[in-house]
């Protein structure tokens, strides 16, 4: 019986190469894989995948956990499109489990993806705090990577986006139109994106020497109806204000129906920043100026952190994600230019 070992002395490659190539899996050249191929038809290897999976104690499935509040938006749209197009490109099927609304959910959910044998998971934990994330790690014999989240014992189980970086530069853009007075729409309390993106923007206004306004601090919740909302409040204490950032892109079209019930115009009265950069952003009017996260980037380095896991190799801590500052029409020049 021909043997992947065989194989692999034809094509004069590791059995470990003949092996990734088959499966899908990990990062070969295209002429070592054409070499691998030709031997594989030379020699009419035919894998036993049954076999291979008891051999491997690997079921070609990789695990998703996501909390439920995730679903109605297109951010959950693009995570799970990357996902399950990368998870395919790796040979393997997807299989996803429904953090639901706790922490003790998410731990459920967990729990299921490591019965379900799956070879390895990825995290998108809402409730889950960096210190349970970091107790629970050393318990999951599989490899597993954590979405959106910067862990402290463990980081090279992470990937995140830059959240707070990112907002500290999109409130200093408007600082540099002359904006002084400008509102902040929080996201969900216990939020790690809503915390990090309101810290990104309480160090734009100190490093510009201009003192936090609670004035201009609304509560949020992600959704259209609590981003309208904000805006209500907002306008009932009538507190100056220029801007407004909006904690994401759904946020933000809530506020623009709150503002043009009121009578105000964006930019013309008020202008309005968001995050996300979901599809409608840009067919809104004005089209929303937003900063775009790396939804694609942080998947495909959560995938190839997995396979390298997968694949024995040892792996180092990944950096923070910058993400980019689309400008739009939904910012204009506020009342205090600074001077060339």
């Amino acid at each position: 019986m021909i043997t992947m070992l065989d194989v692999a002395r034809r094509a004069g490659v590791s059995k470990a190469t003949v092996s990734r190539v088959l499966a899908g899996r990990g990062y070969v050249s295209k002429t070592v894989r054409d070499k691998v191929m030709s031997a594989v038809e030379e020699m009419d290897y035919r894998p036993n995948l049954l076999a291979r999976n008891l051999a491997t104690r690997r079921s070609q499935s990789i695990g998703l956990m996501v909390p439920n509040t995730l679903y109605n938006g297109p951010f959950f749209s693009e995570l799970l499109y990357q996902v399950a197009t990368l998870t395919e490109q790796l040979g393997s099927q997807l299989v996803l489990a429904d953090g639901k609304h706790t922490a003790e959910q998410e731990r459920q959910a967990i729990n299921f993806l490591i019965d379900s044998r799956c070879d390895a998971l990825i995290l998108y934990p809402r409730t889950l705090s960096v210190e349970e994330i970091d107790e629970l790690i050393p318990t999951i014999s599989q490899p597993l990577l954590v979405l959106n989240r910067r862990l402290k014992k463990f980081p090279h189980y992470a990937v995140c986006a830059d959240h707070e970086n990112d907002t500290f530069q999109a409130v200093s853009y408007l600082i540099s139109q002359g904006h002084r007075d400008i509102a902040f729409i929080k996201g969900l309390s216990g939020s790690h994106t809503g915390l990090s993106r309101l810290n990104g923007y309480l160090a734009a206004l100190e490093k510009h020497d201009i003192a936090p306004q609670p004035a201009l601090l609304l509560e949020g919740g992600w959704t259209n109806e609590s981003g309208r909302l904000a805006a209500v409040e907002l306008l009932q204490r009538r507190v100056a204000f220029s801007a407004i950032v909006a904690s994401n892109d759904d946020m933000a079209i809530g506020a623009i129906c709150a503002l043009n019930a009121a009578g105000l115009s964006v930019p013309k009265d008020v202008s309005l920043l968001s995050f996300d950069d979901i599809p409608v952003a840009a067919f809104l009017t004005p089209a929303l100026t937003t900063v775009r996260v790396p939804v694609d980037k942080m998947v495909s380095s959560a995938m190839m952190q997995l396979a390298k896991m997968l694949d024995g190799e040892q792996v180092g801590p990944l950096a923070l994600m910058p993400g980019e500052l689309i400008r739009r029409q939904s910012v204009g020049l506020g009342p205090s230019p600074l001077k060339g």
